[in-house]
């Protein structure tokens, strides 16, 4: 029997502390874990609750993130709660193994700690690795701070875990922004937080010897292609589901989440939409421009699988100018959030009421964006509103050393 680990009623943790508290208290079966930057606490606390005897689990320390997700594939199929965490290369490594765990319908949950990918190396946070699997066929969850890190983690086994979803579950926050900004949280005690998510809940575990089952047959064209409609079904009509624990959580704790989380947009005339930290940043920006008179909004999203598109189109459909940030190089196209948000938009706008779209990248390998930066976004907004129309490139590359890039 786990010891109860004496909590606080306000705790002040970090991001991976955070989120370690939550793998804790789900008292999951099996972490198969390799270290990198900047996710290397969560796994490393984990082996510490283990030690002092907080948890009835298995550690597995492998020698590569590929083998360790492919730990958690095996521990996972075997019929184990499982979860692990990783980063930047570590989940290059193993974005192998993540179509191999959404196309077995593996309900692990993985912490991504965004983190900006090589080359050149670099430690520090950006969305690349986040964009890198989006299209993994996992859920992904997106935090903007350590205690989004702690609730959302504890959401996401009981997302992953339902029957009529049964699909693996990324929780992503923003590297060191989010990962080692030590913060107030607020948890749940051991006992609240596992009644919430709920004993787990085996679905053809390999070890249940009478009834044989296989995983990862071979299927080629006569039913890979059935196979994978079904994974994107599953994916698509998860969104009630997520509302639902979303709703749950609210009802236990008092905190509120809604895959699209809108900031004074009722009258907004210029919003930005950002994914993370940012959006936390962009909010303080936008009351100083509020307070000068100019009618500013923030959009964010919780949920980045499944996309919420009609939910974005609608809290930004009716704004004039629309600054959408995207942390990652986009490498020769359009930013990944520019063109979700500029589909979105698309469905529910009217050519009269279409709003003006502009695409900044920022904040590569953590590059600061200071409150200075987006008061210019929100500035350039506002011109274009003026205007009419663009008044700048539709692409910019923000807070570059030396001249501001822009690109058609």
């Amino acid at each position: 029997m786990a010891k109860i680990y004496e909590l606080q009623e306000v705790e002040v943790w970090d991001g991976n502390v955070a989120a370690s508290h939550a793998l804790r208290q789900a008292q999951i079966d099996v972490m198969a874990a390799y270290p990198i930057t900047p996710s290397t606490p969560i796994v490393q606390d984990y082996g510490s609750f283990i030690g002092n005897g907080y948890i009835d689990g298995e550690f597995v320390l492998v020698e590569s993130e590929h083998a360790a997700m492919s730990g958690c594939v095996g521990a996972a199929a075997a019929g184990g709660r499982v979860a692990t965490a990783t980063s930047s290369q570590g989940l290059a490594l193993m974005v192998e193994v993540l179509y191999q765990a959404s196309g077995m319908r593996l309900p692990i949950v993985l912490n991504l700690v965004n983190r900006a990918l090589a080359s050149p190396l670099n430690i520090h946070g950006d969305h690349s690795d986040m964009y890198l699997c989006r299209d993994a066929g996992w859920i992904q969850l997106t935090t903007c701070n350590p205690q989004e890190a702690y609730d959302f983690n504890l959401m996401a086994f009981k997302i992953a875990e339902d029957y009529d979803v049964r699909v693996p579950t990324i929780v992503n926050q923003d590297g060191f922004l989010s990962s080692h900004t030590a913060q107030n949280v607020r948890p749940l005690s051991d006992e609240e937080a596992y009644k919430f998510i709920g004993e787990y809940k085996v679905k053809n575990p390999l070890l249940d010897f009478s009834k044989p089952i296989t995983y990862g047959a071979q299927a080629e064209e006569d039913w890979h292609y059935e196979h994978k409609a079904q994974l994107h079904a599953a994916i698509m009509d998860s969104m009630p589901v997520i509302e639902r624990v979303f709703k749950e959580f609210k009802d236990k704790t008092g905190r509120e989440y809604h895959p699209v989380m809108s900031y004074d947009m009722e009258d907004a005339d210029v919003a930005i939409f950002a994914i993370g930290t940012t959006a936390e940043s962009a909010r303080v920006a936008a009351k100083t421009m509020r307070s000068k008179g100019i009618k500013a909004g923030v959009v964010t999203i919780h949920v980045l699988r499944p996309f919420p598109y009609e939910q974005v189109g609608i809290a930004l459909k009716h704004v004039k100018a629309i600054a959408i940030m995207d942390k990652s190089s986009p490498a020769g196209a359009m930013g990944a959030m520019f063109n979700e948000v500029s589909a979105a938009i698309y469905q529910v706008s009217t050519t009269a009421s279409k709003p003006i779209l502009s695409n900044y990248i920022y904040g590569l390998g953590e590059r600061d964006l200071t409150q200075k930066d987006i008061i210019e976004i929100y500035n350039e907004l506002g011109a274009d509103v003026k205007a009419g129309k663009l008044t700048h490139k539709t692409q910019q590359w923000i807070c570059l050393r030396g001249a501001k890039m822009g690109f058609h």
